[in-house]
Order: C-alpha cells, then sequence, then structure tokens
C-alpha cells in the first residue's frame, strides 16, 4: 500500500480545491426541498462548478454521466440525477460531489431531510454526522487507521444502525481515490500508522436498517437491501502535527 504523503504547498492546494468544493454545496443546499427534482440540483452544481473554475471529479469517472451523486431515501451512494425524481417531504437526499482545481481533488457529502422527517430518520442523520466528526478527531499523528473506522462503526451500531461494508472512504490527492482505503469499520489500534501529510476521505454511510446493500441494473445506484434508509456524510480531512484540518468544511 502506497499511501501519498503530501507537503504543506499540496495540502494548501487540497484546501482551496476544498474551499470550492463547500461553495458548491453551498450553492445547492437553498434548492434542496419538496418539489425540486435532483436534475435540477445537478444543474445548479454545474453552474457552480464553472463559475469557480474547477472540474467535476465525478463526471465521466469509469463512465459516471454527472457531477453529482444523488441518493434518495433507501440509496447508498452513486445515484444518478434525473428530471423525472422529484423529492417529496419525508424523503431524505444524499449529495455527494467532488471538485478538482490545479489538479487536486476535493470530495464531500452531506444528506438533507426534506422538509419534516420521522424521529427514526432524524437519529440517522445526526448519528451519521457525529460519527464523521468522532473519525475526524481521530486523525491524529501515530494513531493507527483503524482508529478513524472503530470510532464510526462503535457509535452507529451502539444506535442500531447498520454499517455498511462494500463502499469505504479513501485517500485523496492528484487523485480521487489513493491509499488507503478506510473503512467505516474495524478495529482500534490496526492498520497503518497515521502520519503528517495523509490526506484522507472520510465518509460514514449508514442505514437505518441491516448493512447489507446492492447495486441497481444502472451499474450505479446502490440500495440498502431491506429498503431502510441510508445516510451519508463526507469530508476531505487533512492529518498534520496540529491535529486534523477539515478541508472541505
Amino acid at each position: 500500500m502506497a499511501i501519498m504523503i503530501k507537503t504543506a504547498q499540496e495540502i494548501e492546494k487540497m484546501r482551496i480545491s476544498g474551499k470550492a468544493l463547500r461553495q458548491v454545496h453551498n450553492a445547492i443546499a437553498p434548492h434542496v426541498v419538496a418539489g425540486a427534482s435532483t436534475m435540477d440540483l445537478e444543474e445548479i452544481a454545474v453552474k457552480k462548478i464553472a463559475e469557480l473554475g474547477a472540474i467535476a471529479a465525478f463526471k465521466g469517472y469509469h463512465g459516471f454521466p454527472a457531477a453529482l451523486c444523488t441518493s434518495v431515501n433507501n440509496e447508498v451512494v452513486h445515484g444518478m440525477p434525473n428530471a423525472k425524481r422529484i423529492l417529496a417531504e419525508g424523503d431524505i437526499l444524499s449529495i455527494d460531489c467532488g471538485v478538482i482545481i490545479d489538479g487536486y481533488y476535493s470530495d464531500a457529502a452531506v444528506t438533507y431531510p426534506i422538509g419534516k422527517v420521522s424521529a427514526e430518520t432524524t437519529k440517522l442523520l445526526e448519528v451519521t454526522k457525529a460519527s464523521l466528526e468522532r473519525a475526524i478527531e481521530q486523525c491524529q499523528v501515530g494513531g493507527r487507521l483503524g482508529d478513524i473506522s472503530a470510532a464510526v462503526q462503535e457509535l452507529c451500531e451502539a444506535e442500531g444502525f447498520g454499517v455498511v461494508r462494500e463502499f469505504v472512504g479513501h485517500g485523496i490527492g492528484r487523485a480521487m481515490h489513493e491509499d488507503p482505503q478506510v473503512p467505516n469499520f474495524g478495529a482500534a489500534g490496526k492498520g497503518p500508522r497515521l502520519k503528517a501529510g495523509m490526506v484522507l476521505a472520510i465518509e460514514p454511510m449508514i442505514n437505518a436498517g441491516g448493512p447489507e446493500v446492492r447495486v441497481l441494473k444502472d451499474g450505479w445506484t446502490a440500495v440498502t437491501i431491506d429498503g431502510s434508509y441510508s445516510a451519508h456524510f463526507e469530508h476531505t480531512v487533512a492529518i498534520t502535527k496540529d491535529g486534523p484540518q477539515v478541508l472541505t468544511r
């Protein structure tokens, strides 16, 4: 496993990419409402990415057709924007997006409630987001990769939620996916040492029901096997001697 260590200058370039990505997410957020289509949100993202002089990291990646992954309700990840997919009260929507600026990638995801959602769904979103924050806290020089994974798994499973195994976080830099893989499950104290200059895309994908997923016939959209809702939050995080720096905050 060849884990790329970034220089301070490279991390600064990734911070610029991450800041642009946050602006894309901020542009989309007010439009995540009942009655909007997921294609409406895609069009907003494409326009904002162009305004920022960035490149949509997902579009064309292994043939993916869009700038956003828009995953609704029981869709876990890699949902595709569609003009016929209209958001309704009580839905949840994961928006995952990445951009490239000056050759450096950033990657971040947010899951939104559409209007009023159930108490269980609210808890799913809150716990998944909290698990990401807990994972980020583990991004300390001298720690182990498993510390990050265990932080997510322990919190989410203690609350009765299913931790997806098939999709994991990853290193990121001049490529979208670099070593190491960053699972959302595992044992603390195991795995590679965390070193200053590592940059990780940490992304809990957590199901209200069981952890099992399957991919639809479109070859992209992953859904929960039991039909339960799924939440997804992600940040790009640099490990530094001064602690974790969230580049997409």
